[in-house]
């Protein structure tokens, strides 16, 4: 994935966290809206991580019918 959007969720992989596993994460601004600053946040959990420590597989589609409803931060 060449360019990430805020507050949007992607498929992600990190040998780092998760054991490797995919995960669903989100794409923060909440330490700043330049995209040096940006995080990503697994969901389910409070943790954010540098982009560079995981693998952005695609972007999470919703299922037709269904709204994504952010949480706020």
């Amino acid at each position: 994935m060449k360019s990430l959007v805020p507050d949007e969720f992607y498929w992600a992989r990190s040998n780092k966290h998760a054991d490797g596993r995919i995960t669903i994460v989100q794409v923060c601004t909440i330490f700043g809206e330049d995209p040096d600053f940006w995080t990503l946040a697994v969901v389910g959990s409070e943790q954010h991580y540098m982009i560079a420590d995981f693998e952005i597989i695609a972007l999470v589609e919703p299922l037709e019918g269904y709204q994504l409803r952010h949480a706020a931060e």
